[in-house]
C-alpha cells in the first residue's frame, strides 16, 4: 500500500469508492434512504476536487487501485476519511488517517464521525464531544463530533 497526495485525476475514482462504501459498509448502521440523502451519486467533480486542493488530501493505493481518501484541513478539521468497500479492516484508514493528523499542527484535530466510523476514531484516541443529527436532502443523520487533543 501507497499513502501519496491527491491528484485531480483521482477525483472521479474517489467519488464512486464514496457512493460505493456508504451503500455498502455503512448499510449496518443507516437505513438504504439515509445512504441514498448521504452519498446521492450526484457530487459535483468541480466541487470535490477543488475542496481536496485546498484541503491537506491523502489516497491509498495498491496495484493501481484507489483503496481509500482522507482530507483533512490545515486548522485541524479532518472533513472526509473513507476506505473502498473490498479493502476494509486492512489498516488503510489508520494509513491515512496517520498521514492526516502528522499533516497538520494544531492542539486538536475535529472530526464529524458516521455511526460506522465512530468506533475507528474512539479506539485511535478521539472523544465524544457530543451526538448531532444532520440533514441532507431532508432525510436526518445521526454522527457524532469527536476530537483528538494532542
Amino acid at each position: 500500500m501507497v499513502i501519496r497526495p491527491y491528484t485531480p485525476q483521482d477525483c472521479r475514482q474517489i467519488a464512486q469508492l464514496f457512493y460505493d462504501t456508504v451503500h455498502s459498509v455503512c448499510l449496518k448502521d443507516y437505513t438504504e434512504e439515509q445512504a441514498n440523502a448521504w452519498a446521492d451519486g450526484c457530487i459535483d467533480p468541480d466541487k470535490w476536487n477543488q475542496s481536496f486542493t485546498e484541503h491537506i488530501t491523502y489516497v491509498a493505493e495498491q496495484n493501481g487501485v484507489i483503496t481509500g481518501f482522507g482530507d483533512i484541513v490545515p486548522d485541524g478539521y479532518l472533513d472526509r476519511l473513507y476506505v473502498h468497500k473490498d479493502y476494509q479492516k486492512q489498516g488503510i484508514a489508520s494509513a491515512i488517517c496517520d498521514a492526516l493528523e502528522q499533516a497538520v499542527d494544531t492542539p486538536c484535530i475535529l472530526v464529524h464521525a458516521s455511526i460506522t466510523a465512530r468506533p475507528f476514531f474512539e479506539n485511535r484516541g478521539y472523544r465524544l464531544i457530543r451526538e448531532q443529527t444532520v440533514e441532507r436532502h431532508g432525510i436526518p443523520l445521526t454522527n457524532f463530533v469527536l476530537e483528538l487533543k494532542r
